[in-house]
């Protein structure tokens, strides 16, 4: 008797239904990652960024072989959004003003193709976002924009002491001297646009 009362009672309590929000992924590169992942945390509607390697050839690749050159990888980010807070066009708007799309190769003095302007879309809906904000975009450029629209083959996760590597580091040379100053103004940036 006392488990059939204790089962009605449960059964007419309602706990309310806890539901995961949705979440969207792009996969982008414009030079290093430690600074494109500083940039993107700071946008409201990211719920992580996490770099990797993606665009090349080898499976599973190291930092040091991305770095010999020899991979076809470039150093990207994955960037985790809520659609309900953030959209598409939002992100890819923001890559234009974190990098220099304009150099084949190269960010500042980081040199190689690992260091190239590229988006790796996941399905068409992406890659017609990508096109479509590169054309515009490109009005914002005296030169061309070089950045590559590829297919996402396969994300890898970069090694973890790459990961939050500025939140991490701040004291580090090069988060002090090219990932402070440019974070600096796209906060400033993001604040006149009252986001």
């Amino acid at each position: 008797m006392k488990a059939l009362l204790i089962s009605a009672l449960l059964g007419a309590l309602t706990f309310p239904m806890i539901t995961e929000a949705k979440t969207e992924s792009l996969v982008l590169g414009g030079g290093c990652f430690w600074c494109t992942e500083a940039a993107y945390e700071l946008l409201p509607g990211v719920k992580s960024v996490m770099s990797g390697y993606a665009g090349g050839e080898k499976p599973n690749p190291t930092y040091e072989e991305i770095g010999g050159g020899g991979t076809g990888h470039a150093e990207v980010i994955r960037i985790e959004f809520d659609p309900e807070k953030t959209d598409l066009e939002t992100l890819l708007d923001f890559f234009w003003e974190v990098h220099d799309p304009t150099t084949l190769n190269r960010q500042g003095a980081d040199v190689g193709p690992q260091y190239r302007s590229i988006i790796l879309y996941a399905n068409p809906a992406q890659r017609a976002a990508a096109e479509a904000s590169l054309k515009k975009a490109q009005a914002m450029f005296s030169r061309p924009i070089v950045t590559q629209i590829v297919p996402l083959e396969k994300f890898w996760v970069a090694e973890g002491y790459h990961q939050n590597y500025f939140k991490r580091n701040p004291n580090q040379g090069y988060c002090q001297f090219v990932i402070a100053p440019k974070i600096k103004k796209l906060e400033r940036k993001l604040e006149k646009q009252g986001k």
